[in-house]
């Protein structure tokens, strides 16, 4: 059972690169320990599949080289992509801030993903356990299969529950490539015992300013807070939690122009409480939340500037330190993974053995939320893809 390339993962990534590389004229099979190709990308999107973003540009991602992403980003395109989308007649629309989705089903995504490898012969071995990977003599050997080259695109462990796991990282290792610490990221994040009023409002939400600094570097998202029994989610928050780190804060912008905007209600409604104030732009229930922690007894009209512009200053800068993460099993993807450093940017093949690769979320290149992380599976997909059937030749 021999083959120009063995990939592992029957994801977006991997089958991406397995098409691309087969329509090249390589023979190429794909292993995955799931009984269904594309499990993750059926469930993303809320099962319309966010696929790519328009936006998708190398300032949209994290990474320890934050250069690396350049190349295959810039070699395919979200208009690439989308015009494989298009040659498949399958019809989507923009969401917001250049998110695309199918008007169908995520399923559409996977089937033409299926329709790709098919044009170019290859092999997919589905529920197969990868097991043991040997290495000699210039072929790779798994699951009773050889190849020369080998791809890892099993992922990271986010969402387990969709049989997701850290084989990549140990596959890596096996071979010599470094490992940045893996984290979940784009997850919900808790708070403690302090903030226990925040989270017996389970399902508010409101628009927010999100932001946080840590060592991996600052973010600030204008984007929909939501709070939850455990904590805080909703995009702002999954956006800041791929920066954020234990210890640090997350500072909420509830009410911009604040100051302002309680002058106006004390001039407007003398005789009113706080609550009041804020149930005017604010939810109800965190409008009372908010009065109780800022503890104003008395009447608007009776309360001086000062006071007024050190509630404003809590409106404005509304501070929580939280106390982790919900994990994978929350998380959309995963932070950190095989190191850059031992990998080339352009081809996404280890620097130091020759047709081994490593492709989209088992690196380490994460992407805001919105289909950057797709963008980032097809062009490193492609690139590989690219590289594994010119090396053929």
């Amino acid at each position: 059972m021999e083959y120009d390339a063995i990939v592992l993962g029957a994801g977006g990534a991997g089958l991406l690169a397995a098409a691309t590389a087969g329509q090249a004229g390589a023979r190429v099979l794909v292993l995955d320990h799931a009984d269904k190709p594309g499990k993750k990308i059926l469930i993303s999107g809320g099962g319309r599949c966010n696929f790519t973003n328009t936006g998708a540009a190398p300032e949209y991602y994290l990474s320890q080289n934050p250069h690396f992403a350049k190349s295959a980003l810039s070699r395919y395109t979200p208009w690439d992509f989308l015009a494989l989308v298009e040659g498949h007649g399958i019809a989507w629309h923009e969401k917001t801030l250049g998110q695309l989705f199918c008007d169908g089903s995520a399923r559409q995504i996977v089937a033409m993903l299926g329709d790709e490898c098919a044009r170019g012969g290859v092999e997919i071995r589905l529920s197969t356990p990868i097991g043991q990977i040997d290495h000699a003599d210039g072929r790779f050997s798994v699951a009773g299969a050889t190849a020369p080259q080998l791809v890892i695109a099993t992922g990271g462990p986010s969402i387990p529950k969709m049989g997701a796991t850290g084989i990549a990282y140990d596959i890596a290792r096996r071979f010599g490539l470094d490992v940045v610490q893996p984290r979940p990221a784009l997850v919900p994040l808790t708070l403690g015992e302090p903030d226990q009023a925040f989270r017996d409002i389970s399902g508010v939400a409101c628009p927010v300013t999100a932001q946080v600094e840590t060592g991996i570097g600052s973010a600030r998202f204008a984007e929909a807070a939501l709070f939850t029994h455990r904590g805080l989610s909703g995009p702002a928050i999954l956006q800041v939690s791929s920066y954020w780190t234990p210890g640090a804060a997350v500072v909420l912008t509830l009410l911009e122009n604040a100051a302002e905007r309680l002058r106006d209600a004390r001039r407007r409604m003398p005789r009113a409480h706080l609550k009041a104030a804020l149930a005017e732009h604010l939810p109800n229930r965190l409008a009372e939340v908010l009065a109780q922690r800022i503890g104003l007894a008395r009447e608007l009209g009776n309360t001086p500037d000062a006071e007024l512009d050190q509630i404003a200053e809590t409106l404005t800068r509304l501070t929580f330190h939280p106390t982790g993460t919900e994990g994978y099993a929350k998380a959309e993807v995963t932070a950190g993974g095989i190191s850059t450093a031992d990998l080339s940017s352009r081809t996404m093949q280890a620097v130091r053995l020759p047709g081994l690769y490593a492709i989209g979320e088992a690196v380490d290149v994460t992407g805001w939320l919105g289909g950057y992380n797709f963008q980032w599976a097809w062009a490193s997909a492609v690139a590989a893809g690219q590289a594994i059937a010119a090396r053929r030749g």
